[in-house]
């Protein structure tokens, strides 16, 4: 049982939402008219409001700008065809958010706090979800550090924020993707598990050489190595292989997607057989080179599921786009957004009604 948090709410003057037209919606570009914040200090999260969005004031010592003490989460409401407005899965991202807030010296953010914070702001702002297909309403939850102090200690002030934004779809097409052996994501014993803001500053740069080069994705190898596949820029990755379902199991240097434990759960649901297991890159690019990849795919909150239609590797490019059939990685999309929009039954509990 949730406990009711007691949350101030000073709301716009005029909303802004003639602005959407939901036939044309930029991924994160508009921005909804509330958000959600909360400041901890004295030991406690305090000051519980919801106030028009707005830019914040920030002191040019502010630790998160000088040591990147910074978490957040990516999760989406979307509205079903008698206008309801559906969360999915979003406990698992409050689990996740406090997972790495403990990697990062960040306060917990108690449950009942976080869940209170979202329903009520999305459901002030519910006019904001869209209802077109393929759009949604994207949530990012963030906190950050609020101590004015230049100087390597665990902070001591916090600041816990959710705002909110209409988006159509994060891909438009299927994605060509490289395999990265030169530079790392993560290694054992760092962040790469926890969403924390430098883990994705530091992609950044990998990711540019590749866009130059024409791909639209990173797919990370181990940090040691590089001789195992882990995860892509924006998404865990799966490949079926002679009709097997084979991922990476999430590690200290994987992220453990929500997305990715719906696909999984969907999969052995239907019969799928599932291999979760360290995956080779020489077992990844031997199957492409022998056409034998029925499926390659990224999962993710933004994409949902982003169709790959080609695999870089060194100096070879081997082409998907013609020997997939993709049968799966649709059946799992229609079927997953089918439940986010109530179309279908929800056997597994995974959405909540606004």
């Amino acid at each position: 049982m949730i406990d009711t948090v007691a949350i101030e709410v000073q709301k716009v003057a005029q909303s802004r939402i003639s602005e959407l037209d939901e036939n044309n919606i930029p991924f994160a570009r508009i921005y909804s008219d509330h958000m959600f914040v909360a400041d901890y200090y004295d030991g406690a999260w305090q000051d519980l409001r919801i106030i028009p969005y707005q830019s914040l004031p920030m002191s040019p010592a502010n630790m998160a700008i000088h040591y990147g003490v910074s978490i957040f989460e990516g999760m989406k409401a979307h509205k079903s065809e008698d206008g309801e407005v559906i969360l999915f899965r979003p406990e698992r991202n409050a689990q996740r958010l406090n997972i790495s807030a403990e990697r990062m010296c960040i306060p917990e953010i108690p449950e009942d706090l976080f869940m209170q914070a979202l329903t009520d702001l999305v459901g002030l702002d519910s006019q904001w979800v869209p209802s077109k297909p393929n759009t949604s309403l994207y949530i990012r939850p963030v906190v950050f550090a609020t101590d004015e102090y230049i100087g390597i200690k665990a902070p001591e002030r916090f600041r816990f924020m959710i705002i909110t934004c209409p988006v159509g779809a994060y891909y438009s097409a299927p994605v060509k993707v490289k395999i990265e052996t030169s530079f790392v994501r993560a290694v054992e014993g760092g962040t790469g598990y926890a969403k924390t803001a430098g883990n994705y500053a530091a992609s950044l740069y990998p990711a540019k050489l590749a866009k130059e080069q024409g791909f639209d994705q990173l797919v990370w190898t181990d940090g040691k190595t590089h001789e195992y596949i882990e995860e892509s820029g924006t998404m865990n990755v799966m490949f079926i292989i002679d009709n097997v379902l084979i991922t990476a199991p999430t590690s200290g240097t994987i992220l453990n997607g929500i997305t990715r434990d719906s696909v999984l759960t969907l999969a052995k649901e239907w019969g799928v057989t599932v291999d979760e297991r360290p995956v080779r890159v020489a077992e990844i690019v031997e199957a492409a080179r022998q056409n034998r990849i029925q499926e390659a795919f990224g999962v993710g909150t933004a994409a949902t599921i982003a169709q790959i239609s080609a695999i870089g590797f060194e100096d070879e490019v081997f082409e998907l786009s013609e020997v997939a059939n993709r049968k799966f990685s649709h059946k799992v999309l229609q079927t997953l957004d089918e439940i986010k929009t109530g179309k279908v039954e929800d056997k597994f509990g995974w959405t909540l009604k606004v």
